[in-house]
């Protein structure tokens, strides 16, 4: 899976905000056990969304499948939410009748939980895209995978009024044996992707539809953003999309758990 490089400015000031958020919460954890048992220690600033007993692990292998099947589609919105593009994606997909999982950023989570609720209750799936949105995290220790991963998954869960994210996806898909069992035992199934629209990149609208057209046969999850920039190329190329594939006999649906 490609990582993305363009736009990292915007992810400095979210790593900025993320050590901030750290640094408020030294002193507080509840997950020393359960890192243990994992193989790894986790800073005292570590906090889970609730405790271990109270979820069910989920497969560690990183999923592509669609619960609707072999014309099954799933739509996944990473980096958000954002007060301005995240409405919007929103608004198209109610139009089309779509439901997507959002990969949120946690500090992004916390700075909009009127936007992450409006997402849960419009039926839509949340997904843990780590604090800080670090693509490099495979490369770092595993206390830090550890902070980065349970620190969004309280901040997401916090900000959804109790729900919580039933997915991980890597930021540029960085996974790591250690992080992909970490997320699993938090009921948090890792995430793929099949096509990446390079929407971030900006390439023009009919770029985005073409790509998705061509690598569709890859497999059926796709990855845009509503956050990171301006998101208007993204939100015009999921209005022609939506309708196009359902017209060629798709159905959406959520990645398989």
């Amino acid at each position: 899976m490609a990582r993305h490089s363009g736009g990292r400015g915007w992810y400095g000031k979210v790593l900025g905000a993320a050590l901030g958020v750290t640094l408020l919460a030294t002193g507080a954890s509840m997950w020393t056990a359960q890192a243990g048992a994992l193989g790894g220690s986790t800073p005292k600033t570590t906090t889970a969304a609730k405790p271990a007993s109270a979820v069910k692990p989920v497969a560690v292998t990183i999923v592509h499948a669609s619960d609707k099947g072999a014309r099954g589609v799933n739509i996944t919105i990473d980096d958000g939410p954002d007060p301005e593009w995240t409405p919007q994606v929103l608004d198209v997909l109610r139009e089309f009748g779509v439901k997507a999982t959002f990969c949120m950023v946690g500090t992004q989570a916390e700075a909009h939980p009127d936007l992450v609720k409006k997402v849960v209750a419009a039926g839509h799936r949340l997904c843990d895209h780590s604090v800080s949105h670090d693509t490099t995290m495979d490369k770092k220790s595993e206390a830090y995978q550890s902070q980065e991963i349970l620190d969004a998954e309280r901040m997401i869960t916090e900000a959804s009024g109790g729900v919580r994210p039933m997915y991980y996806r890597a930021p540029g898909g960085a996974f790591t044996p250690y992080s992909r069992k970490l997320a699993a035992s938090r009921g948090m199934r890792p995430l793929g992707w099949n096509v990446d629209t390079k929407d971030f990149e900006r390439p023009g609208t009919d770029a985005i539809v073409a790509t998705v057209e061509r690598e569709l046969p890859n497999g059926p999850t796709l990855l845009f953003h509503d956050a990171g920039g301006d998101r208007s190329q993204t939100v015009e190329a999921l209005r022609q999309v939506l309708p196009r594939l359902k017209e060629q006999g798709y159905v959406f649906g959520f990645p398989v758990r």
